[in-house]
């Protein structure tokens, strides 16, 4: 009945020359690796070695791996695993094989590996599933991936609830008074309770893709939060005897000042979780009831996505690509905080970056790792601003700038001088929309014949919510709704509907899963509109026109608004209509 054995791989082949058959290693990296396998001897780890020199990531590797054995790949960070279907193998060997079951269903047990030449696992599991009259189905999964599961056999809840007897313990013990009062001295925060505490809120955090953690102190309790795709969700309900030994450990962490609780602090520190290289940013500010704490997560290990990733299309892709290979200029993009400014950023440097280049940012923090890129971080405390840093980065032969953000009249003025100098300029700027940016500009006293000369486009952007793949439905569409969204999209440009009707109205929504946690969403997506400076914006922008007739004579051009970008997602099945009204809306 069980059938834990592979499919047989290719006779005589070998993973790496199976890699070199699919042309999946490039001549250069091939020698690299040959060097190191040389010096390794037996030792050598050929998806290790790919792994940390960055190849590919892992779980691109174990694609290919499961390929090269004839197993289906799973992603187990992606699933809900049932504690029926984690009961089925004992914890001991689970560990000891390092393997995870993650469906029971009709007495078949599906069962994720890591390494599928290991016959003691394999032998193993056959035992289990005679034992247990199930069939056992193999499938190849990457080690970062069993890791999480193996780590999520107690949930947040209980290791919560556990570490929090412990304190309550470890407190009874203090009989003095004066023992009690120094519950919150360094030598005592960093006992196990509130050390595990923390750990599993920022572990459980970064499993679960947030981008931001939030703990909040109010009058009775301290409530724990995660921003997941954009939305805060609660998570946790902590005593409020605990916040002062929390607030305290995050401190430390962060390197900050312990006995400091009246004036907001700013810090960051690092950790490593399930394979991931995690940078969390963290923002102390003091409220009434206590110091709130909001930590942004910034993975280091994540992959630059693509402009089509994000979901720049059509005719915006087009004046895209084309401002992007000049060879002066400013190209800026625009929105609020939290808006994805800087990943679209992160795209466009992966996409121009060339040995022939030099690249030089200056970024508030670096968010990822671009290899050939000289990523520089700002530090106001030192007196290294944005505009302090851009004047130094001009000494340093720049092809392309990326200033992280323009924040003020000096850091214009200079990005202005930089791309009139024959540099090109990446930079973001807080407003509303694409047009807003040429107000915003002047406001800062740049002249508009600086503006029309040195800016070539402005981009501007907004994050909703992706429909879970897995969950999707179509969904009836009102008569009144559909003849609405008709009316909205008059005058878009026949580009943007590539791969749909266009005159067909459809929607779709998630009925919600557990690969979705029921939210019927995963993951996000950009919406977008882009104005470039032709020469009849830029005559407009000279006159310093209104808003609404720069707008007009824009639309003409085939420019399409964000709503209008966010509408066609919605037909095209990639996000709902209450996601797209959830941001535009004025």
């Amino acid at each position: 009945m069980p059938q834990a054995k592979p499919a047989a791989k290719p006779a005589n082949l070998t993973f790496d020359n199976y890699l070199k058959q699919r042309g999946l290693l490039e001549q250069p990296v091939l020698e690299r690796m040959l060097a190191a396998q040389k010096a390794a001897g037996s030792s050598f780890n050929i998806q290790d070695w790919m792994v940390s020199q960055k190849v590919m990531d892992e779980e691109s590797v174990t694609k290919i791996r499961a390929e090269y054995f004839g197993l289906p790949y799973i992603d187990l960070r992606k699933l809900h695993i049932p504690s029926e279907a984690l009961k089925t193998i004992p914890k001991e060997a689970v560990l000891f094989y390092n393997l995870a079951p993650f469906e029971l269903k009709n007495h078949v047990l599906k069962v994720a590996l890591t390494d599928p030449t290991n016959l003691q696992a394999l032998q193993a599991l056959e035992f289990m599933g005679q034992k247990q009259g199930m069939q056992v189905q193999l499938y190849l999964a990457s080690k970062m991936s069993v890791d999480v599961i193996i780590g999520r056999r107690k949930n947040l809840t209980s290791v919560v609830g556990e570490a929090l007897q412990d304190f309550q313990v470890q407190r009874d013990k203090e009989v003095k008074p004066q023992k009690a009062a120094a519950a919150a001295a360094p030598e005592n925060i960093e006992g196990a309770p509130i050390i595990r505490i923390v750990d599993v809120i920022l572990t459980n955090a970064i499993e679960a893709s947030a981008s931001d953690i939030h703990i909040e102190p109010s009058d009775t309790d301290v409530r724990v939060r995660y921003r997941i795709d954009g939305i805060l969700h609660t998570s946790l309900m902590l005593p409020k005897h605990v916040h002062p030994a929390i607030i305290s450990r995050i401190k430390i962490l962060s390197n900050l000042k312990i006995d400091e609780s009246r004036l907001p602090q700013d810090g960051r520190f690092h950790m490593d979780v399930g394979g991931k290289s995690v940078d969390l940013r963290v923002s102390i500010l003091p409220l009434i009831y206590g110091e709130k704490v909001v930590m942004r997560i910034l993975d280091k290990s994540g992959k630059v996505p693509t402009l089509e990733d994000l979901g720049v299309r059509g005719q915006n892709l087009a004046w895209v690509m084309e401002n992007i290979k000049k060879t002066h200029g400013i190209f800026l993009i625009t929105g609020p905080t939290g808006s994805g400014k800087s990943t679209t950023l992160y795209s466009i440097l992966s996409m121009i970056n060339t040995m022939s280049v030099n690249i030089v940012t200056l970024e508030d923090p670096v968010e990822y790792f671009i290899e050939g890129v000289n990523q520089s971080q700002i530090n106001p405390d030192i007196g290294l601003t944005f505009a302090a840093g851009l004047r130094s980065i001009l000494r340093q032969d720049p092809n392309i700038i990326m200033v992280g953000e323009v924040r003020d009249k000096e850091t214009a003025e200079l990005a202005v001088h930089a791309a009139l100098t024959g540099h090109l300029v990446f930079s973001t700027l807080h407003t509303n929309n694409a047009i807003g940016a040429m107000p915003r500009l002047m406001d800062m006293e740049i002249e508009p014949f600086l503006l029309t000369a040195s800016v070539n486009v402005v981009a501007a952007q907004r994050l909703v919510r992706k429909i879970c793949e897995n969950c999707r439905k179509p969904q009836p569409v009102p008569d009144a709704i559909a003849k609405q969204l008709k009316g909205e999209l008059v005058g878009v440009p026949d580009i943007y509907y590539e791969g749909i009707e266009k005159d067909k109205i459809q929607m779709f929504k998630g009925e919600g899963c557990e690969k979705c946690d029921k939210t019927g969403y995963k993951g996000r997506l950009g919406i977008f509109e882009v104005l470039p400076m032709t020469p009849e914006i830029q005559d407009l922008i000279l006159n310093r026109a209104q808003s609404g007739q720069i707008l007009e004579v824009a639309g003409k051009l085939g420019m399409i608004a964000m709503r209008q970008d966010g509408i066609i997602k919605v037909i095209r099945g990639e996000t709902t209509l209450e996601e797209v009204v959830r941001v535009t809306k004025e």
